[in-house]
């Protein structure tokens, strides 16, 4: 009786804090966040989102020269900001990019790799939609975090996300990037490491901008950037961007 009534209040607290805007209320990123609508799978307002922990072929032996690769599973939980490539501009979103103390990642070339990503005319830059400023002060309301896969958890499970150690999550203004995937990618993605990358801050920054989850649209179409890849392609291919090089949106069916 005492456990089914934990379970109903949580289950109210998740629901109450993600009807509040930018509250950082949390569902997780296999369970689909139920203030994010499906066309075109984008709402007004950021819901917050992580991503459930993934099946277990998602831990398995990365390819190429990242296989051989020992990283850190802690540290200490603290974090030095970015400071190359700040951006005296008083418009757009602004952002902050912070790596976990002791890594072997440089915060200012991880910075100038998300810098890359977030200005590609492939991504939310778009068109010109949407502009991305780095700042290293607290007028950014997008915190890109890079840690370690037990930090990773202990920052997800304040808001009662199950990260298990190998995937991201993104809740309220913060973007916290499993080290894990950070540098040896995924063995349900068909490219590299570096590539990678640009699909975690893709699909995670979607997430603030307000779009949900979407699935493969039919076999042998680049699989949605808001796709759960890493959970398996469905019959897609590979794909770590929002738009296409024709400035087309690779979109899929909204997962309800």
């Amino acid at each position: 009786m005492l456990a089914a009534l934990a379970v109903a209040a949580a289950v109210t607290a998740a629901v109450l804090l993600d009807l509040l805007p930018g509250s950082g209320g949390a569902v997780a990123d296999g369970v689909p966040a139920p203030s994010l609508s499906a066309s075109p799978h984008r709402t007004s307002a950021p819901g917050a989102v992580a991503e459930d922990t993934p099946p277990p072929s998602s831990s398995a032996s990365p390819r190429g020269a990242a296989a051989g690769k020992r990283l850190p599973r802690s540290g200490p939980g603290t974090f030095t900001v970015a400071r190359a490539g700040l951006s005296p501009a008083s418009g757009g979103k602004h952002y902050r990019v912070e790596v976990e103390d002791g890594l072997d990642v440089d915060p200012d070339e991880a910075a100038d790799r998300i810098a890359e990503i977030l200005g590609d005319p492939r991504g939310w830059s778009h068109g010109g939609e949407t502009t991305f400023h780095q700042v290293a002060d607290a007028s950014a309301g997008l915190v890109i975090k890079i840690a370690t896969p037990d930090t990773t958890d202990a920052l997800c499970g304040k808001y009662g996300l199950d990260t298990g150690g190998e995937v991201n999550c993104r809740v309220g203004e913060k973007v916290v990037v499993n080290l894990k995937r950070w540098e040896l990618g995924s063995p349900t993605f068909d490219g590299t490491a570096a590539e990678y990358r640009a699909l975690i801050i893709n699909h995670e920054v979607g997430h603030w901008l307000g779009h949900g989850h979407e699935t493969c649209p039919g076999a042998g179409r680049p699989a949605p950037a808001m796709m759960q890849q890493i959970k398996g392609l469905k019959g897609c291919r590979s794909n770590a961007w929002p738009y296409d090089g024709n400035g087309r949106y690779l979109s899929g069916p909204s997962v309800p």
